[in-house]
């Protein structure tokens, strides 16, 4: 019997930063009317994050990556709006430039205390955003067949995605912290390789039985089986600052699914190589963003982001043209030549400094642009 193909209809979930628009400090404490006008709005698809200072937005489920802009516009979009009404802004950044973490102050639900309380200051210290794209594969064992495949591309997603180059109010010198901070917990980072989804359930018969982990949502690897929904979820990225930019994104991941099982119904699939050069990949996209090498170990060289882009636009061309995301595809060369959110934060920061400023008020402008970048071409719905 030949194998059903994939719908990868898509879900995206954002997780936003409130800050304040006059001195562009994360509010540990929003207004309390915040989060029931968001829920007014927009029901379940807003809910609130492990810190008063996040909130997190998720789109329904989208045939297409056409459907997902519509909703991510909207949500992005009426969640500013609601924002400004409570005098606050929002800025989709995985990390804020200049708050520090011990200020913060958790959400006040059941399994946010007992995060904190398992996991103590790893779960205090989580104070950084991502994006989450689910694909929907109905089939479990390609589920996790695609999942293994995948992960020799997900640093080059998270190259794309860069946008927490600042912590502590620290120039860090990487183009993205934040996996290095979501790494610090366990059962985190490059997930392993299954045979099969019994082999993966079988994982978590063995962490329920021995009572290390009954709830699977709390393995947090980069890419992982939705426990929820029957999707593979891209956990690796960074939040986008420029939406155009989170759509890219997705596209680039749908169309690798789409493409690798194409090679699956030929009998074909991509290598799967150890863990430990994929981390070495993921290092170098953390470190330089856009600007890095990664290995193409296949040619058993290192390859600026340009070429591999290039290449990855011309792998995936039929892939997204068939899944309606070609533009969105190619816009990636775009991401790579003008650079992230993490490129144009250190440039208002750089500037900032020559003109004057001291650093703190260059992190300031970056949490300015941020904030005003991040509703750049989203309508804010009334």
């Amino acid at each position: 019997m030949p194998l059903p193909k994939p719908t990868l209809a898509l879900g995206i979930e954002e997780e936003y930063l409130l800050v304040d628009p006059e001195t562009f400090d994360l509010v540990a404490t929003p207004d309390p009317g915040f989060m029931p006008a968001c829920k007014r709005a927009l029901g379940d698809q807003v809910t609130p994050e492990l810190l008063q200072a996040q909130v997190e937005v998720g789109t329904a489920v989208c045939a297409d990556l056409g459907a997902a802009r519509v909703e991510l516009i909207r949500l992005r979009g009426t969640v500013a709006r609601i924002a400004r009404e409570h005098g606050m802004a929002l800025v989709a950044a995985s990390t804020h430039p200049s708050a520090a973490w011990p200020d913060q102050r958790n959400t006040d639900k059941e399994r946010y205390r007992t995060l904190t309380e398992d996991y103590q200051a790893l779960a205090r210290r989580q104070l950084i955003s991502g994006m989450h794209v689910h694909a929907e594969i109905a089939d479990e064992d390609l589920r996790i067949d695609l999942m293994n495949q995948v992960g020799y591309f997900l640093p080059h997603l998270l190259a794309l995605s860069t946008s927490s180059p600042f912590w502590g109010g620290q120039e860090t010198g990487l183009k993205s912290i934040r996996p290095s901070i979501s790494d610090d917990l366990p059962r985190s980072g490059s997930p392993e390789k299954f045979a099969s989804w019994r082999e993966w359930q079988r994982l978590l018969e063995i962490l329920a039985e021995v009572g290390l982990v009954t709830d699977p949502t709390q393995i947090w690897w980069d890419i992982r089986p939705s426990a929820r929904h029957p999707t593979l979820e891209l956990r690796i990225t960074d939040i986008c600052t420029n939406l155009e930019d989170a759509l890219t994104v997705a596209a680039l991941y749908q169309s690798l699914l789409h493409h690798l099982w194409r090679l699956r119904i030929r009998n074909q699939s991509w290598r799967i190589y150890r863990r430990v050069l994929l981390e070495e990949n993921k290092w170098r996209a953390q470190r330089w963003g856009v600007g890095a090498e990664l290995a193409d170990f296949a040619a058993g060289r290192l390859k600026p982001m340009t070429m591999l882009i290039e290449e990855l636009v011309a792998l995936l061309r039929d892939d997204a043209a068939e899944l309606g995301c070609l533009a969105e595809l190619e816009r990636a060369r775009t991401i790579v030549a003008d650079g992230t959110s993490a490129d144009r934060q250190l440039a208002v920061y750089q500037k900032a400094i020559v003109d004057g400023a001291d650093a703190r008020e260059a992190l300031r402008a970056v949490t300015r642009w941020l904030a005003r970048a991040t509703v750049a071409g989203v309508p804010q719905v009334a």
